[in-house]
Formats: structure tokens, sequence, C-alpha cells
């Protein structure tokens, strides 16, 4: 059984840091891609970042900049490194892996930024 757990939420002041972490265990093929969501209360999930395989990182226009993401392979693990932190990033982070096809989401970690 695939378990996605995302670590490292809490709460900040404006212009802080958090460093989020996402272990994904009991998968057993390669994992293509990890991504980072975020759902503010009363508002859509959006997408904050992508890291591939190779390296490759995508971020959101809101982020880029601020947030870095980073993974190891190996480990099936990875870092959503959060720097200079606002308010509007207050939301529940989850963490997704694509794997042999199939998406594995975990339960996600509540940031909280205040003003």
């Amino acid at each position: 059984q695939v378990q996605v757990v995302e670590s490292g939420g809490g709460l900040v002041q404006a212009g802080g840091s958090l460093n989020l972490s996402c272990v994904v265990s009991g998968v057993t093929s390669s994992i293509n891609v990890m991504v980072w969501y975020r759902q503010a209360p009363g508002k859509q999930r959006e997408w904050v970042a992508t890291i591939h395989s190779g390296g490759a990182t995508d971020y959101a226009v809101s982020v880029k900049g601020r947030f870095t993401i980073s993974r190891a392979n190996a480990k099936n693990t990875g870092d959503l490194q959060m720097n200079s932190l606002k308010f509007e990033d207050t939301a529940v982070y989850f963490c997704m892996v694509n794997a042999a096809g199939y998406e594995y989401w975990g339960q996600g970690t509540q940031v909280t930024v205040s003003s």
C-alpha cells in the first residue's frame, strides 16, 4: 500500500521560512513526478511546484523565487523549502506523486502565515 506523508507545516510570521517534507512508502515503481499543491480556506486547490525524475522543476508564478522544490529519488522523499512567506501562502499543502501512471496523495500539512 502506497503512503504519502507530508510534514513540516506550522505557524510562522510573514517573512519567515518553513520546510515541508514528503515521504513516500510502499511504491514499487519509480516516481515520475512529485508535485506540491495547496488549498486555502474557501478556495480551490492550486498547483505550487513540480519536480520531475530528472530534476527539472516548475513553479507557480506566485511562489517562484521564494519556494524551492527538491527530491531524493533513491529515498522517495522530497522537500518544499518556503522562504519569504506571505499571509496569502496560508493553506493546507499536499504532496502528490505519480508512479506507473497512478497518482498518490498525502493528507496535507497546514501552513499558517501570520501577518
